[in-house]
């Protein structure tokens, strides 16, 4: 799923369930190289967005699925993504996830021989999208075991506070049981499967 660096295609997916570790990768390759990284979760619809499709309800808990793509914009992170590539800057929400909201905005710049670091559970879906617009440089779908990665996600939302205990614990399991699924249905989407310490060592 690599291809030819040059030209326009510049834009690294960084995909995988949540909690997989794509965020730590993306800081540490940008950390090493300068690669700019584009945080495709801050694409998220707002809570009260009346746009269709309608927000998803996910089954059991009674709130919204943020697990299901159609609570994020997909169209908008490609548009961000295509603008950046051609003219090295764009302008991205900065979403606050305990709020449901976007609460600013950020830009983002890259310059002209940087690889663009598309990281987010949703950027498998914009793939084809990415491969399409010629900007596609590779796309990685970042796995773990579930339960490392449940442990992960788990610690993570309660510092941040993302949502109460009772939600995170109950969703969390929720995703632990759907994570095989979850990397299937992103590898049929054409990002390849692979622990991030491989995914750094193919990029270097």
């Amino acid at each position: 799923m690599t291809t030819d660096r040059t030209g326009r295609a510049r834009v690294v997916v960084l995909a995988g369930p949540s909690g997989s570790g794509k965020s730590r990768l993306a800081e540490r390759l940008h950390d090493r190289f300068g690669w700019p990284i584009v945080r495709l979760d801050d694409f998220y619809r707002n809570l009260d967005d009346l746009e269709e499709p309608p927000m998803p309800r996910q089954v059991g808990l009674g709130i919204v699925d943020w697990d299901h793509p159609d609570s994020w914009h997909a169209s908008a992170a490609v548009a961000a993504l295509v603008e950046l590539v051609d003219t090295g800057s764009t302008s991205t929400p900065v979403y606050d996830i305990s709020q449901s909201r976007a609460v600013s905005t950020t830009t983002v710049s890259a310059g002209p021989d940087d690889l663009i670091l598309a990281e987010g559970i949703f950027a498998a879906e914009i793939v084809a999208s990415l491969r399409e617009a010629g900007i596609l440089h590779s796309a990685w779908c970042i796995s773990h075991r579930p339960f490392v990665t449940f442990v992960r996600r788990l610690a993570r939302d309660l510092k941040e506070r993302r949502k109460s205990p009772t939600v995170l614990m109950r969703r969390g399991l929720g995703l632990m049981r759907a994570e095989p699924e979850v990397i299937r249905r992103q590898v049929a989407l054409g990002a390849v499967a692979a622990r991030a310490k491989d995914v750094e060592a193919q990029l270097a």
